[in-house]
């Protein structure tokens, strides 16, 4: 998959979120990059099977107040394609990635998100 269809599947995966979560993203800035860098892939132990970050402080760790800088959700795009063996698993895989990021926006946990199938 090339990285213009890969952004268009992102985008895609981002227009089909609902509506409530939609409304609730301010100030969050989605972006796609080919693989975590040295920082990222420490923070998680491997940049093979890190298909996605979010940077910034949840809506549930705020005081009223949102951070003057946007929050950032990454996908990874070569971890996410090595891992999957179809176009259609890369799709699946990056609607899942970018629901897990947004839930981390939200406020949920890592066990949050695998109790709804996101983990």
């Amino acid at each position: 998959m090339t990285y213009r269809e890969f952004v268009r599947q992102v985008r895609r995966a981002y227009a089909r979120l609902p509506e409530n979560v939609l409304r609730r993203l301010e100030n969050v800035d989605i972006v796609v990059e080919e693989w975590p860098g040295p920082d990222e892939a420490e923070l998680m132990g491997d940049h093979d099977t890190l298909f996605g970050l979010y940077q910034g402080w949840p809506l549930t760790e705020r005081d009223g107040i949102g951070p003057p800088l946007p929050d950032r959700i990454v996908i990874y795009r070569q971890p996410i394609l090595r891992a999957c063996e179809t176009r259609a698993d890369a799709v699946r895989e990056i609607r899942v990635t970018l629901w897990h990021e947004v839930g981390h926006y939200l406020g949920m946990s890592e066990a949050d998100l695998h109790r709804l199938g996101y983990g």
